[in-house]
């Protein structure tokens, strides 16, 4: 039997997730408590480590960034304490040399990542590793470390991309009655499960020639790009599955992509 885990992208949305019981937070929660085998630590790319440079988490014990603002006091409490894992850290940049993967010891866990991992893994006992994604690099570039990492699937590390397929902050609704969906986020977003489905690697990776539905959907590329490193991890062919959906303010997808 294969021991081969999944590569997941979660759409994060809200940092108020992190504190929420709705159906986005118990679908991470099911993930992974059906994980198995047990991931012996995680591997993160998250959107909100956006930096001219590729570099990943060494240090043993990852601070928790409350990177935002205008949230209440209960989330700039959180914490999540889980463990790194420096050896793990040294295998990424040695499945993407020849490129220079800096050795970080200053970042940590974003809510990109602690916002969800607080729902898939609450007892923070899985150690985590985080990837930046380089803000100076096209999607491609993106999708090629993605397919370098894919051996890390067979190690016990659990590959996540965190962003959200659709993020158009300008447009979200921010009050607290319900939003519909604009057409064009529904649309793009249909668009891009048709393709997974189908595995139209491709389009998916040159996203923006979907046209304008893409532009609304993606006004700046680090909420997508987390998807192309699971997309890249992933086997062609494999199956795919949609464990969380739904828009959330009428503007931000919170679609979960599972291969395997």
């Amino acid at each position: 039997m294969s021991t081969r885990l999944p590569a997941i992208f979660l759409g994060h949305g809200n940092p108020m997730n992190a504190l929420g019981d709705n159906a986005w937070t118990r679908a991470w929660a099911a993930l992974g408590a059906g994980l198995a085998p047990r991931p012996r630590a995680v591997l993160s790319i998250s959107a909100h480590w956006y930096i001219p440079a590729t570099a990943v988490t060494a240090m043993t014990a990852p601070r928790t960034i409350h990177d935002f603002g205008g949230f209440p006091r209960e989330l700039f409490a959180m914490r999540y304490p889980a463990p790194g894992d420096p050896a793990l850290a040294a295998r990424v940049a040695g499945l993407l040399a020849p490129l220079h993967v800096e050795a970080d010891q200053s970042w940590g866990l974003d809510h990109g990542t602690w916002s969800v991992l607080c729902h898939v893994f609450p007892q923070a006992d899985v150690p985590v590793v985080q990837l930046s994604i380089d803000e100076t690099r096209p999607p491609a570039f993106h999708y090629e470390l993605g397919t370098r990492l894919r051996a890390l699937r067979d190690e016990g590390v659990l590959i996540v991309g965190s962003g959200d397929v659709v993020h158009n902050l300008e447009a979200y609704a921010w009050g607290r009655r319900p939003a519909q969906p604009y057409d064009w986020a529904l649309r793009f977003e249909s668009a891009l499960r048709e393709r997974l489905t189908t595995g139209d690697r491709t389009t998916l990776v040159d996203y923006t020639a979907l046209g304008e539905d893409a532009l609304l959907s993606v006004p700046t590329p680090e909420h997508y790009l987390p998807l192309l490193y699971v997309l890249g991890a992933s086997v062609p062919g494999e199956f795919v599955t949609f464990p969380a959906e739904g828009i959330d303010g009428g503007s931000v997808s919170m679609l979960a992509v599972r291969f395997g």
